[in-house]
């Protein structure tokens, strides 16, 4: 059950990266700005957008907690269960 829980996990974070990818692409365009003083040449400019901004963040943070929880359920699964604890001796009556 945890193998499959981490191939899961594993398959939603490489999701989030390239989800990440193409938002943060998406963010910016090119735009032209006019000159300042007539006869100048015009620029240009990066504009971004904020809201796919915030989303390839979001989806970084989320590739990342996936990622973890990934390797903790993995190591979980290789490590033996420890050896249950000697029970406690009776404590004698007065």
């Amino acid at each position: 059950m945890t193998g499959r829980r981490t191939v899961v996990a594993l398959t939603l974070a490489v999701l989030a990266v390239v989800g990440c990818v193409v938002s943060w692409l998406a963010a910016s365009r090119t735009v032209v700005v006019a000159p300042v003083l007539d006869g100048q040449p015009s620029t240009t400019s990066v504009v971004y957008y904020a809201p796919l901004l915030t989303l390839s963040l979001l989806l970084a943070t989320v590739a990342g907690v996936l990622v973890v929880f990934a390797v903790a359920w993995r190591r979980a699964q290789r490590t033996p269960a420890p050896a249950p604890a000697a029970p406690a001796a009776p404590i004698p009556a007065e």
